[in-house]
């Protein structure tokens, strides 16, 4: 696929090493075009392009802002119709330690009312980025899922076989509504990671029998 990440900080990093590893042909997009094109060194198949020009051609395009710079990001592009946007945010508040919004919307239905011709789908919010970056498998051989949740049948698969390539296991939660739940687990995870002290290692998971 041709997948295009905008933002260059932690989370868009991760993205562009692993979409880039599983042979994908990445575009980078950032405030700071510097920032973008010292990161497409580092990887093949990966440019820097403006940000209005790395919607025009993607398959998917991956949202890697905080959710406070959505609006910003999606002026930047331009016209999203039908293009597939993952949304890999999440509301926090300044202490990390709750949530902005949530109860009768949420940050991918947001992100939805903003792009309404868009296909958003809500993705990776409950990875912190170093796992993200370091790959999905863990000591003890669990692999961390990715929960994605959207309202187009289409966009959800091309995103799980996204998820899929990059070695996560793509776990459907459902309607895009059902971002208010996965947002709060993402609140949780954080909590997990800083406030309980178990580090960023660490993802969220469901145990069957």
């Amino acid at each position: 696929m041709k997948v295009s990440v905008i933002g260059a900080g932690n989370m868009g990093s991760g993205f562009v090493k692993q979409f880039s590893s599983a042979g994908h042909t990445v575009q980078i997009a950032s405030r700071t075009i510097d920032k973008a094109e010292a990161l497409a060194r580092l990887y093949p198949n990966t440019a820097a392009v403006a940000t209005g020009p790395a919607a025009a051609d993607a398959d998917v395009i991956v949202l890697a802002v905080g959710y406070g710079d959505v609006a910003d990001a999606l002026t930047a592009l331009g016209d999203v119709s039908e293009k597939i946007i993952v949304d890999v945010s999440n509301p926090l508040t300044a202490d990390y330690m709750g949530l902005s919004i949530g109860h009768s919307t949420s940050a991918g239905e947001e992100i939805a009312r903003l792009a309404p011709r868009s296909k958003v789908v809500k993705a990776f919010n409950t990875l912190f980025a170093e796992v993200l970056r370091d790959g999905p498998a863990f000591a003890n051989g669990a692999v961390a899922p990715v929960f994605y949740a959207g309202d187009d049948p289409a966009a959800k698969a091309k995103v799980a076989a996204l998820i899929e390539s990059i070695g996560f296991t793509p776990v459907d939660a459902g309607e895009l509504k059902n971002a208010r739940y996965l947002e709060p687990l993402a609140g949780l995870n954080v909590f997990f990671g800083y406030g309980a002290g178990l580090g960023i290692g660490i993802a969220p998971a469901w145990i069957s029998r």
